[in-house]
């Protein structure tokens, strides 16, 4: 099973520009992005990493607030990843087929659903400030649940944005999801965020 499949539901997720002001600490300044920005776009480079192994992506990423995102991958395999606020549908173009889940199931408290929803990220995590590394601020978050499929998530922050997340997962990945180029409160067509199995494609249900 490739590592993007493992990885896939968790990241329709992330984002960017931030409305805090001057150097704020992580903590506030992720608390003013989950407030202030109902919608958000930008490019994403992305790295799964486990036991040696190594696999790089790239896409575009679209977050309308409350519970809406499109999380689309363009190299080196193109896959598209969609929450539209009931459903969370992954279609992958290589293998013909489209994967449609309940959205809160799949995503429960992933950051996913931390990001593109309206609840406090407080509810789910713990969280706590862990450092600067150069101009970088970054804060750690905790699940309280130990069923979340994360054991644990670090957030970069530069200039009240968004810029890295680092995440580890129960499979042993380590991904690490790199922002640019973001876009604050961009108009964003509803049709980003609603989708439709092209012809042709089977279609499965998740669990």
């Amino acid at each position: 099973m490739k590592m993007k499949t493992l990885i896939s539901a968790s990241f329709a997720i992330a984002a960017l520009a931030l409305p805090a002001s001057g150097h704020a600490a992580a903590i506030a300044q992720l608390k003013a992005f989950v407030n202030g920005n109902k919608t958000l776009s930008a490019d994403f480079k992305q790295v799964v990493s486990n036991k040696g192994k190594r696999e790089e992506a790239s896409g575009r990423l679209e977050i309308a607030r409350p519970g809406k995102f499109r999380w689309e991958y363009s190299k080196p395999y193109e896959q598209l990843i969609v929450g539209d606020g009931k459903t969370l549908w992954v279609y992958d173009k290589d293998l013909a087929q489209v994967t449609r889940k309940a959205q809160g199931a799949a995503l429960g408290s992933s950051p996913a659903a931390l990001l593109a929803g309206s609840n406090a990220i407080e509810q789910n995590y713990q969280l706590k400030e862990a450092g600067k590394t150069g101009e970088v601020e970054w804060l750690s978050a905790s699940p309280k649940q130990a069923d979340n499929s994360f054991s644990a998530i670090r957030m970069g922050f530069k200039a009240n944005m968004l810029v890295e997340m680092e995440l580890t997962d129960s499979f042993g990945n380590h991904t690490k999801v790199s922002f640019s180029a973001p876009q604050k409160n961009p108009a964003l067509a509803a049709s980003r965020f609603a989708f439709v199995p092209p012809k042709g494609v089977d279609v499965v249900s998740g669990d």
